[in-house]
């Protein structure tokens, strides 16, 4: 590093001295600059020659974002406008459950035939099913085996006639434990409820705020069926699910606890059901649908159906009835009728684009455990039975151990949990 510079000396002499001066020669003052920006004149030209395209740009950007907004709000207005309405509907039943009535509202099902779903659980009207408890109803799925042991459902023999049967088919009032023959006692009582003999509508609304059961194998659903077979059998005359669910786990393959479904059966014919062209489902993330109670709506009309969750905006299915059911089918023109071929039958001929829901249906709520007719599908999340084993139910009973374990022991879990219904009819 170099040493600091000195000052320069100046040397001369003093008149007539011999002597040598040494002075210090003084730093010249710092001259301050002058900024370059105070000199001259600066000049502005945008401020005396205007820029033609620059404002013209200007005013076409806004312009054209004020557009894209006067757009996006006449299309939600013209799609709001587009979305078909009820028009006016009327209350026509209103059950908060403060009371359960069984003797004008609710008719229990008393059953042990699976409903021609070749469903495991037998419906009872035993308290220990179906109870109103804080302003809430409950359906709770409960073991057969706590009631007549587990030996006597599975080996037998033993014979089980259900009381108060309300089937007229005696044959779905009793069954047979028989170890040598394979049969068993319905392994499960439940409960299912109608308002059959209480409150119908033929276009309205439904709301049913619920919270469904968890447990593997459990069926819960919400639907309504005609008052009458008016154009004939299921499926002829039509099946509405508002909403209906499996109680496995998320990890179910085929939709478990966090999903829910609507859908339309209708058909000719037992075998041929349109039912895979009307259908549509709604999942939750994060949750399952018996994390807590959900509203699970219909709206009904001459001119659509549409299935929701909650919201219109959660919707499961909507469907415009823009052609005849036979059409939008698409059934073979010929079919297999036994022995012979037969002209496929068109049993909505003479009716309107809503043919076969063109007539009162009533309202069921019920628990299912199980059944054969494919809502669980053979194969899925180490399903102990097949649909097509004629052991079927005995091969479920004899789980019992590994599909009970799946079932909370709080009620309060592993019921359907019902809130409120409420029914409308357009008036």
């Amino acid at each position: 590093m170099s040493p600091p510079a000195l000052p320069r000396r100046a040397t001369f002499f003093d008149g007539g001295s011999d002597s040598r001066i040494s002075v210090v020669a003084a730093k010249p003052a710092a001259r301050r600059a002058r900024s370059t920006l105070l000199t001259g004149t600066i000049e502005k030209p945008w401020l005396s020659e205007k820029d033609v395209y620059g404002r013209l740009a200007y005013w076409i950007t806004y312009a054209v974002a004020m557009l894209g907004v006067i757009g996006g709000a006449l299309h939600c207005y013209f799609d709001w406008r587009g979305i078909p309405r009820l028009g006016n509907i009327c209350l026509v039943m209103d059950d908060e459950f403060n009371t359960f009535d069984t003797d004008f509202t609710w008719f229990q099902e008393v059953d042990m035939g699976g409903f021609g779903n070749g469903e495991f659980e037998m419906t009872t009207n035993s308290p220990n099913n179906s109870f109103v408890q804080d302003g809430k109803l409950y359906l709770v799925p409960t073991l057969t085996s706590d009631v007549i042991g587990y030996d006597n459902v599975i080996k037998g023999p033993f014979t089980y006639n259900i009381s108060g049967c309300t089937n007229t088919n005696i044959s779905a009032c009793g069954a047979v434990a028989n170890e040598t023959l394979g049969t068993v006692i319905n392994p499960v009582m439940s409960a299912r409820l109608t308002t059959q003999r209480s409150h119908s509508i033929k276009y309205g609304k439904v709301e049913v705020v619920a919270k469904i059961p968890r447990g593997d194998w459990l069926w819960p659903a919400i639907w309504m069926l005609p008052v009458n077979d008016t154009y004939g059998p299921w499926p002829m005359s039509g099946e509405i699910d508002i909403m209906e669910s499996r109680g496995n786990g998320i990890d179910y393959p085929d939709q478990g606890i966090d999903y829910v479904r609507g859908s339309l059966n209708w058909g000719p014919l037992t075998f041929l059901n349109g039912v895979a062209k009307t259908f549509g489902w709604w999942n939750t993330r994060r949750s399952t649908f018996a994390d807590g109670f959900h509203t699970y709506a219909l709206e009904w009309s001459p001119k659509f159906m549409r299935f929701y969750v909650d919201s219109r905006l959660h919707k499961m299915f909507d469907i415009s009835f823009n052609e005849p059911f036979f059409k939008r089918g698409e059934f073979p023109p010929v079919i297999e009728n036994g022995s012979e071929f037969i002209v496929t039958p068109n049993p909505w001929v003479n009716g309107t684009n809503a043919t076969p829901f063109d007539q009162p249906f009533y309202l069921i709520i019920d628990l299912a455990v199980g059944g054969t007719n494919g809502w669980f599908p053979d194969g899925a999340g180490n399903k102990p039975w097949l649909d097509g084993s004629l052991t079927a139910m005995k091969d479920f009973a004899e789980n019992q151990a590994t599909w009970y374990s799946t079932w909370p022991q709080d009620i309060a879990d592993r019921a359907m949990v019902i809130d409120s219904v409420k029914m409308w009819q357009t008036c």
